[in-house]
């Protein structure tokens, strides 16, 4: 019999990473609190080993800064290149954080490979990275509850293995990734499903396969989030061209490649963007700002939740 739950409140909240790992002090306590002032509820991370290079940032300890630098601010990992560690190990990661901001962590986890150079020198074959995840999320999910896990599987080999305390409350995991693997991944192991680069018809028609195939397993799945590339300014001309210079920086792709699945323009434009992915369920709205400045971005991301209509997060 599936368990009915309520669908998490809407809330909006912003991609930061760079700017958050500083060893300025002050300055990090001062970006998490005009995050949480601007009424907006999260922080979501990412986690590379070596991407393109040897650039990158680990999740878990990025994750570690807000929730550490804020009382209430929440963290999202989005998402954890779980296939590249041992579950062992990220399940004692999860525990730790869970002590000292407990309710406040949402693990994502995904295949990555963008980059299989960082896959293959992480010591994971690319080819299996899929099939490990799978493993790996299965043995994750009875450590992280506290559960006593005996496993035997193709990657991991676990005697009498648990993790101590468990997290209370428990750690949401959210899928990250597109099509029909990660419906059926999300299905399986997910509390969650967790978008980008989609438009709102294949994000309703993905949340829509993902219950579907969530309760021919007796599951439920009720975290539906989505991040999206924003450019933010005072004008919409200018927010377009923030926008498309830090796509083409980043993905070296030109900006009209982009143009369908991401938002440019005054907050009221990209608050118009964003309605209907809320339509179609998104719950979790992660905004990857593109703005003159970091703060400028995240006073914007606070008026476009207000134009949503989505109540302050109240954790200044």
């Amino acid at each position: 019999m599936v368990t009915t739950r309520r669908s998490p409140a809407l809330e909006v909240g912003v991609a930061v990473n760079d700017e958050l790992l500083i060893a300025d002090g002050p300055r990090r306590r001062g970006l998490v609190n005009h995050i949480a002032e601007a009424g907006l509820g999260h922080v979501t991370v990412g986690d590379h080993i070596s991407f393109h290079g040897g650039t990158g940032f680990d999740g878990m300890v990025a994750a570690t800064s807000v929730l550490a630098g804020h009382d209430s601010l929440r963290a999202v990992i989005g998402v954890y290149q779980l296939a590249l560690r041992h579950p062992m190990a990220a399940a004692r990661q999860v525990a730790t954080l869970s002590q000292i901001a407990p309710g406040r962590l949402v693990l994502g986890a995904g295949v990555g490979g963008e980059d299989r150079s960082e896959v293959a020198n992480a010591g994971v074959d690319p080819r299996t990275r899929g099939r490990r995840l799978d493993e790996a999320l299965s043995v994750l999910r009875r450590l992280a509850d506290g559960e006593p896990v005996d496993h035997e599987g193709e990657f991991f080999r676990l005697r009498d293995a648990r993790i101590l305390p468990a997290p209370a409350p428990r750690v949401p995991i959210v899928i990250g990734g597109s099509g029909d693997v990660a419906v059926r991944r999300t299905a399986e192991h997910g509390d969650g499903w967790m978008g980008i680069f989609c438009s709102a018809r294949r994000f309703e028609d993905t949340v829509r396969k993902i219950r579907a195939a969530a309760e021919t397993r007796h599951r439920e799945v009720s975290w539906f989030g989505l991040s999206m590339w924003v450019g933010l300014g005072r004008a919409d001309l200018a927010a377009q061209r923030l926008l498309g210079e830090r796509m083409q920086s980043l993905y070296r792709l030109p900006p009209e490649k982009f143009r369908h699945l991401t938002a440019a323009g005054t907050p009221a434009t990209v608050a118009a963007a964003l309605k209907p992915y809320i339509d179609a369920g998104a719950r979790q709205l992660t905004l990857v700002v593109a703005a003159e400045s970091v703060h400028d971005g995240i006073e914007m991301a606070g008026e476009v939740r207000d134009l949503l209509g989505i109540p302050s997060a109240g954790r200044g």
